[in-house]
């Protein structure tokens, strides 16, 4: 059985420059991906973001996505906001809307999100100090896939 490190501060744990790897296959039709950039989470902008903002990080993530054989810029933002209880913490996307929860307390964590028919399920596991994995499966009648996404810490 894998051993997971348990982070009593998601937040704090996450902060800063990450290097990001992520393989992408389609379940169905066997089609396979890759992703390969940076995530950055710093302290959201104050003037910005919403009172319920103040503590949280703004996450963003920019890279190449190699689909087919076709490389495209890609990018994400993502806000991890204070959670219900210390060290967790509430995942929105960039226009506030809701994603899933995180708990890191144990070293892993398992986050569902439904969209549209179709279910994401992520496991969270973080490994020591400067390395943390996503997997996400995704199924429904519009998508079969598996997300692993590996995380580095930069510096």
């Amino acid at each position: 059985m894998d051993e997971f490190r348990p982070v009593p501060d998601c937040l704090t744990y996450l902060r800063g420059s990450w290097r990001v790897t992520r393989s992408v296959r389609d379940r169905a039709s066997g089609a396979e991906g890759r992703f390969d950039g940076f995530t950055v989470f710093s302290a959201l902008d104050e003037s910005g973001g919403e009172a319920g903002d103040v503590g949280g990080l703004l996450h963003r993530e920019s890279g190449t996505f190699v689909w087919l054989g076709v490389p495209r810029p890609a990018e994400r933002t993502l806000r991890f906001l204070p959670g219900p209880t210390p060290g967790t913490a509430d995942v929105r996307f960039a226009d506030g809307r809701p994603f899933h929860d995180l708990d890191l307390t144990t070293g892993r964590h398992i986050a569902d999100h439904p969209c549209s028919a179709d279910l994401y399920r992520g496991e969270f596991t973080v490994r020591d100090a400067d390395h943390w994995r996503t997997v996400w499966r995704v199924a429904g009648p519009a998508k079969d896939l598996s997300l692993t996404t590996d995380y580095a810490r930069v510096g």
